[in-house]
């Protein structure tokens, strides 16, 4: 009996010892959200370039890619549909990016150090046909994932403001009456 339990701590030991081993090291969160702030806006500003091999790169690749627009024609449901956008619209010669601003930038990283979530408002400056596109004071919000290494972007979502949709009121005249 003495044996066995001589056994089954000894192996226990090193179970534990070897699990200890395999758990990852404390995560640099500095760099780690470094490397997620690049992710995240490179994830705009390959349009400047056209360069959609950088904008592939910062996304999952599969059919859980996922995000919400302002508007429901831009909702993107996978990979294959956000391929489709990009060769659409912003390879379009049409299309021209400008410029970018993120602002408020907070990007809060896991336990784990797997995933990652952020928020901003982003002024995203474009023209199409030469005229502006603008979005701006775009609150957007999203999830990112590590997977082998690389930070992807799994998640986001784009949206308004109630105010920005309210037309502001007009003055009233001098009788007290709006124009």
């Amino acid at each position: 009996m003495k044996q066995l339990i001589r056994v089954v701590t000894i192996v226990t030991i090193i179970a534990l010892l070897g699990g200890c081993s395999s758990m990852s090291q404390k995560t640099d969160t500095v760099a780690e959200k470094a490397k997620i702030e690049k992710v995240i806006k490179d994830s705009i500003r390959w349009a400047l370039n056209k360069d959609k091999d950088l904008s592939y790169r910062c996304f999952v690749q599969d059919s859980s890619l996922f995000w919400f627009s302002p508007d429901n024609a831009g909702t993107i449901k996978g990979f294959d549909q956000f391929t489709k956008l990009t060769e659409e619209l912003f390879m379009n010669p049409a299309f021209k990016a400008i410029s970018s601003d993120f602002k408020e930038m907070q990007i809060t990283l896991s336990h784990s150090g797997e995933c990652a979530w952020w928020s901003c408002y982003l002024d995203d400056f474009n023209e199409w046909n030469s005229r502006p596109a603008n979005w701006k004071n775009v609150r957007w919000t999203g999830v990112l994932e590590k997977i082998d290494g690389e930070w992807k972007i799994r998640q986001m979502h784009f949206s308004h403001a109630l105010e920005d949709f309210q037309k502001p009121t007009e003055p009233a005249n001098e009788s007290g009456s709006q124009n």
